[in-house]
């Protein structure tokens, strides 16, 4: 008996606790006060690359490709149309002559930049990032014309210029496979996979040229998509090409959520494929942090740039939008934890080792904040075949 009582006084007590109370939501910075403070730290980082005591009209994208050692007319042609896209989505841009006065003067140094023979409907041997400026410019443009904010007695050359980066789009797909890439070993004349990264962002403006009216090309958005289509590796992610069959989720969470996106406005893909990116994006997101800020281009073991980290970040809240409406706040809040932690001192974004980029980082990021709130992307009917007599 007394054994037993001092076997039964080793024996830990039984303890019965009462139900864990869920952990309470990280206290995340006001998404209000932060959209501000980027939108006017956005207005304060536009420059002159040309001329640095001369008027501020650009926002040049600086990454470490170079053309004869200076950055490529291409990235100072998309940054400023990414920046200035920022601003005019951002509610402040209403109320603020600063900003519109911005916008004005980055859309004038579209309007001369892109007649840069650079800018032409090219290639230039293996690498050219023309054509991220023409499909970002393209898609300032519109977002301009559809909320009716092209600055004053500029109405008739921006129509002109839809029309050319329209044409120029078409020119600039790649033979036979259809997309687009910046980077073709055979030149821009021979056959070559697409770039999700570039095509996905590509076909959005394209689709909004159609919606305005414009002449697009049905088969061109066909073979893209196509190409979009068939890329997928066997678990699901969007490779770095349209051939590369082998990447790992890991490379792959900063073009898998805009494609998916984009398949789905083409009535080709689905939200659980949507759904299923942003997943691989929130749990491999350390990934794209052991890159940001980092050296070189795409490191092993899984490829990836630092380019791709706000890149990845401006999508992917936009993709939280296609999720049916009970889902999104949940992982809004997941995405904004993150997309905090990386926040500078001065309440912009920055992905690369140069002050300069934090332009880009800044819209993208202030893209991702406003993303509840931005129009969903058009979606991509392609128009009836012609009967026969008419013209395409």
């Amino acid at each position: 008996m007394i054994a037993s009582a001092l076997l039964l006084s080793l024996v830990p007590s039984v303890v019965t606790l009462a139900p864990q109370e869920p952990e309470p939501k990280k206290k995340l910075p006001s998404v209000e006060s932060a959209a501000k403070k980027a939108h006017a730290l956005l207005v304060e980082l536009q420059e002159n690359l040309s001329d640095p005591k001369g008027t501020e009209r650009e926002w040049p994208y600086e990454g470490v490709y170079r053309e004869k050692g200076q950055i490529p007319v291409g990235y100072r042609v998309g940054g400023t149309a990414i920046s200035a896209w920022a601003l005019v989505e951002s509610p402040q841009h209403a109320k603020s002559k600063e900003s519109q006065a911005a916008v004005a003067r980055a859309v004038d140094f579209l309007f001369e930049t892109l007649e840069d023979p650079a800018m032409s409907a090219g290639f230039n041997g293996g690498y050219d990032v023309r054509g991220w400026g023409h499909a970002y410019a393209l898609q300032l443009f519109l977002r301009l014309r559809a909320e009716k904010l092209v600055p004053k007695g500029k109405e008739q050359a921006l129509d002109a210029w839809v029309k050319r980066l329209v044409e120029v789009l078409h020119t600039t797909e790649i033979v036979e496979t259809g997309g687009w890439n910046y980077s073709r070993p055979g030149g821009g004349a021979k056959r070559a996979p697409a770039s999700p990264f570039m095509t996905a962002p590509t076909l959005i403006a394209l689709f909004e040229a159609h919606k305005q009216g414009e002449s697009v090309d049905a088969s061109v958005i066909a073979r893209a998509l196509d190409a979009l289509e068939t890329c997928r590796t066997e678990a699901g992610a969007i490779p770095y090409n349209t051939l590369a069959k082998k990447d790992e989720w890991p490379g792959a969470i900063g073009r898998s959520p805009i494609t998916e996106c984009v398949l789905v406005l083409a009535g080709r893909g689905s939200v659980d494929n949507v759904r299923r990116s942003l997943d691989n994006f929130l749990e491999h997101w350390e990934w794209l942090e052991k890159r940001r800020k980092g050296t070189g281009t795409h490191v092993p073991p899984y490829g990836v740039a630092p380019y791709y980290f706000f890149y990845a970040h401006g999508y992917a809240a936009q993709a939280i939008e296609f999720l049916p409406e009970a889902e999104r706040a949940s992982y809004r809040q997941r995405f904004l934890e993150r997309l905090f932690q990386v926040q500078e001192d001065s309440g912009g974004w920055n992905d690369r080792i140069f002050p300069r980029s934090e332009n880009y980082g800044t819209a993208m990021g202030l893209i991702a904040l406003l993303a509840p709130t931005l129009a969903r992307p058009t979606g991509w009917t392609p128009p009836p075949p012609a009967t026969q007599g008419e013209s395409k």
